[in-house]
């Protein structure tokens, strides 16, 4: 195993620092790109420093059980010389002794590391990643140690590596072993994703977020997926990949090429054909060529498909003797069967119940209808079909019915979704289980412990054998309406399960249970469909495609179901519409189509007085018009979703009220009340709250935290806004939610702008940006950017800040994310300022207070007013009266809204403006009552600067 990954220790040279445990190279705190060759060069070098290393020696290192020109080594080296910058400003790292090799020369020095399993996302932008899903590796493989080891060391080496063979050789078990072989390699983070259970190519991208218990708010998610792995150190398991082999080609190499530290093991029929993929082909088994009868059981018992055969026929029962006789019939039947490991363990499993030789019969038999098959079917394709044909035959006629039934399961299922959908037409329940059992035990249906639940499922070769063998279209058609019926009361379950579900483990089983929920509906909405049914089916779905963040096909199936043609029950029009309007929201921005939607959709949960969704789907529309800056219509929202909640016995409802009425009520400057409704909502609300709608509790109140804590500052408790920041973001980060998390990084950053902690603020900022990335929350993206511009400014980069914050607010405004803009906006005329355009400063900010004025943001107006009347002292001929005039309104206004925050800043910069007259007493007056009403903070900026400004009045 290659050692270089184990160490667990920082090496320092120069500006630079390598921590060998996570892979990671920085310079000056700042991570650099090193492609993986040149990473083991460089591992290889410092774990000698000042020695020569040979160029042999290390080409076997960096490139084990590879033959490789040394050109390679020498391309290699320079690239690392690149990153490191060696030769400029005399620094001097890696040095060549021509003809022999290379050495490290620069001073070092190491420092033990502990491993650390989840660092604090705001002390490093690239926490390490732990996310084990691996199949259980059987206890012991036949002959497959070889292939073992010099997987690893190619897929160490190369980090993509593509498992090629045909099927039922054994890829997928290969594949597994070397995950686990590698698992400490990887420090646990190996994620496997079974691709058979996906039959649309659009949706690998997502099937593998989906394995991550990733949420992706977006159309692109192949962008959103790469964003989440660019700094991520893991084994990526791509399991058969055949059947979708262009769209798993394309998403591999863009993971290859944007991912540098995720290595890529693929298992498929095909290679894939991109840059950057090793093919790694997997031989059969070896077996006994010769059919002589003198061939000894000593010998037969050397091969390893005769090996395979006999440890799975005794663990199945068979009491084999394994002489010379026996010998001769488990040569000649892993012959037969061309040494692939699948076919071999399904005739091994029947050797308990048909003996040796009638096992070796029924196989002939089954292969010679096969081989009246077509010739240019590949020869071990043929095989695996025979065998599956006789194992088929093997069946009892309960047996194969029920087989062909659990076929219509994409991937995982549990027994009583089994028991669900294939009884029926002829089988009732207890038929089934007893089928099921015997099935597992025959190899047709394979287990797997998930949590505490047990899931089957059939092999991907199994399951389009018994497709083609499918029953009459009747039966066909009723079994289908039952698997689509069935995923309608799993959706109506998991909707109301999703709330208690706080972590990507827990929410991976749901992801892969939805693949049959788009089954049944790509059936019901087809050509032989039941669009009835398929109706039920996306309206059910909705809710839960919401919960999970699945926005595109939530949009595509309210939009197929509400244009099928056949009318829909209110209720089920309630859901479709409401899916429609919040799905093309997020994906769209706030336009007209989603609006019209969303309305509709309230208006049905008012007719049929539906008071629970009603108030939920208010909420929605408080959230439209609140992300879009229509801050007075959306307080009109909040305040019928109050009055609704209040009749209603759902405690969801009250504090979803609580939650959008006090934020409302902050950006209308309305402090005292803010206060009063979100303090009631943390007085009761748990992030485990739970409904009978998704609507009610898609919103973990969060955003409700962050705005009790800008509340709290402007009423003038600084110290309590931070620690209520820290209060809240630590508790979003402990229920392992992203999106709330980053939502919170990004607003309450404006608490440590405010406050002048400009460190926390960098902080907060970047670990924001980090998550919105990784996410795919592209508004929060660019909310982050534009806080980082903010800071920019603060810091005195006037000139990079303005352009980077001119760029995120086009990008907020194409996506009518305005919830935040009049803040920036401030900022950027302060930034114009700073840059000397003060003319253009002054218009923005009159064009902002004229928005505040429509919009009804009007907590904001303070500041504006403020900042104006600094601008307006910057002028050539400052404009001292019209400033001032400025600054007494600001006051005033602070004052009617209670915001304490904005009036000492109001007060001070009047107070300055009365000292420069000459009213030194004035001044005094002026600042030091609203100074002496605070009690707490007096360490922030502006308490400083106040008590700075009195002490220099006296």
């Amino acid at each position: 195993m290659p050692p270089p990954a184990q160490s667990q220790e920082t090496i320092s040279f120069g500006p630079f620092e390598l921590t060998v445990n996570e892979r990671r190279l920085t310079r000056n705190g700042v991570r650099m790109e090193l492609g993986a060759r040149a990473y083991e060069i460089l591992v290889t070098l410092l774990s000698r420093p000042n020695e020569i290393i040979d160029k042999t020696e290390l080409i076997a290192k960096v490139w084990p059980g590879i033959a490789v020109e040394e050109g390679s080594l020498r391309f290699h080296v320079a690239a690392l010389r690149k990153v490191l910058g060696d030769g400029k400003d005399g620094a001097r790292y890696v040095s060549t002794t021509p003809g022999r090799g290379y050495s490290f020369v620069a001073a070092i020095s190491r420092t033990p590391r502990p491993v650390r399993n989840q660092p604090h996302p705001l002390s490093d932008g690239s926490p390490a990643f732990v996310h084990y899903n691996l199949p259980n590796r059987l206890s012991a493989m036949i002959d497959r140690e070889d292939d073992l080891e010099r997987l690893s060391k190619q897929l160490y080496a190369e980090r993509f590596v593509t498992i090629v063979g045909s099927g039922g050789i054994g890829k997928t078990t290969v594949a597994v072993a070397t995950a686990h072989q590698l698992r400490a390699v990887f420090n646990g983070a190996v994620l496997f994703v079974d691709l058979s259970m996906l039959s649309d190519p659009s949706l690998v991208a997502t099937g593998v977020a989906s394995t991550l218990g990733l949420s992706v708010q977006s159309q692109d998610v192949m962008s959103s997926l790469i964003a989440h792995l660019r700094d991520k150190y893991l084994l990526l398991v791509l399991d058969t990949c055949e059947h979708l082999i262009a769209a798993v080609a394309v998403l591999a190499a863009a993971i290859f090429n944007n991912a540098p530290q995720v290595h890529i093991l693929a298992t498929s029929r095909e290679t894939l054909q991109v840059e950057g993929e090793h093919v790694y082909r997997l031989d059969p088994l070896a077996f006994p060529v010769d059919d002589r009868e003198h061939l000894s059981a000593d010998t037969v018992r050397t091969f390893p498909a005769t090996q395979l055969f006999v440890e799975r026929a005794t663990a199945s029962g068979a009491n084999l003797v394994f002489d010379d006789s026996d010998a001769a019939i488990i040569a000649r039947i892993c012959r037969k069967l061309d040494g692939v490991a699948l076919a071999i363990e399904l005739a091994a499993r029947r050797v308990d119940v048909y003996g040796l030789n009638e096992t070796e019969a029924l196989l002939d038999q089954r292969l010679s209808q096969m081989w009246a098959g077509p010739r240019t079917a590949p020869p071990r394709q043929q095989t695996l079909q025979a065998t599956l044909d006789w194992s088929y035959g093997l069946l009892s006629e309960t047996e194969r019915m029920v087989l062909r039934r659990l076929a219509i399961f994409v991937g995982n299922f549990t027994l009583d979704a089994a028991l669900a959908v294939v009884a029926g037409d002829g089988l009732d329940q207890a038929d089934v289980f007893a089928a099921i059992d015997s099935l597992v035990a025959k190899s047709m249906v394979a287990t797997r412990s998930l949590g505490t639940v047990m899931r089957y499922r059939l092999l991907d070769t199994t399951r389009t054998y018994a497709l083609d063998r499918a029953a009459d279209d009747r039966e066909a058609a009723a079994l289908a309406v039952r698997h689509a019926r069935y995923c309608r009361q799993w959706l109506k379950r998991a909707g109301s399960e999703w709330s208690s579900l706080l972590s990507g483990t827990e929410r991976a089983p749901y992801f892969a249970a939805v693949s049959n929920a788009r089954a049944a509906l790509e059936w019901c909405f087809g050509p032989n469909g039941d669009l009835r049914t398929g109706i039920e089916l996306a309206a059910a779905a909705v809710p839960v495609l919401l919960a999970m963040s699945l926005l595109p096909e939530c949009h595509h199936w309210s939009e197929r179901a509400l244009a099928a043609g056949q009318a829909a029950s209110r209720s089920e029009q309630m859901h479709l519409r409401a899916g429609l309007g919040i799905s093309s929201m997020h994906l769209y921005g706030e336009n007209e189509h989603a609006r019209a939607a969303l309305n509709s959709s309230l208006e049905i949960a008012q007719e049929e007085r539906d008071a629970p969704n009603e108030a939920g789907l208010l909420g929605m529309l408080h959230m439209f018009h609140f992300r879009g800056g229509d801050f007075d219509v959306a307080l009109s929202f909040a305040r019928r979703c109050r009055t609704v909640a209040d009749d209603v016995d759902d405690p969801a409802a009250l504090a979803l009220a609580h939650s959008i009425l006090g934020r409302s009520l902050l950006m209308m400057g309305d402090l005292s009340g803010a206060r009063v409704e979100l303090e009631e909502l943390f007085k009761t609300w748990s992030p485990l709250q739970q409904s009978s709608t998704i609507y009610l509790v898609h919103d973990r109140h969060y955003r409700a935290g962050i705005a009790l804590a800008r509340t709290l500052w402007l009423q003038g408790y600084p110290a309590q806004a931070v620690q209520r920041v820290h209060e809240f973001v630590d508790g979003a980060r402990q229920m392992d939610h992203p999106a709330s998390v980053t939502v919170l990084l990004a607003w309450s950053a404006s608490i440590f702008l405010w406050t002048g902690d400009l460190r926390n603020a960098e902080r907060h900022i970047d670990a924001s940006i980090t998550m919105a990335e990784s996410n795919s929350l592209g508004p929060l993206a660019a909310v982050g950017r534009a806080r980082r511009a903010q800071l920019a400014i603060r810091q005195g980069d006037a000139v990079e800040g303005v352009a980077s914050l001119s760029a995120s607010l086009a990008a907020i405004h194409a996506v009518r994310y305005e919830l935040i803009t009049t803040e920036f906006n401030i900022s950027l005329a302060q930034g114009l300022a700073a840059t000397g355009r003060l003319d253009g400063a002054i218009a923005h900010l009159d064009e902002t207070i004229r928005n505040v004025g429509r919009n009804g943001d009007t907590c904001y107006m303070p500041e504006l007013l403020r900042v104006k009347a600094g601008l307006l002292q910057s002028m050539a001929q400052p404009r001292i009266e019209e400033a001032q005039a400025c600054l007494e309104q600001s006051l005033a206004l602070s004052r009617s809204q209670g915001a304490r925050g904005w009036e000492l800043r109001a007060a001070h910069d009047l107070a300055v403006v009365l000292a420069g007259k000459g009213q030194r007493p004035a001044a005094d007056q002026m600042l030091r009552p609203v100074f002496d009403r605070f009690n707490e903070g007096f360490d922030t900026g502006d308490l400083l600067a106040a008590k700075r400004l009195l002490a220099s009045l006296s």
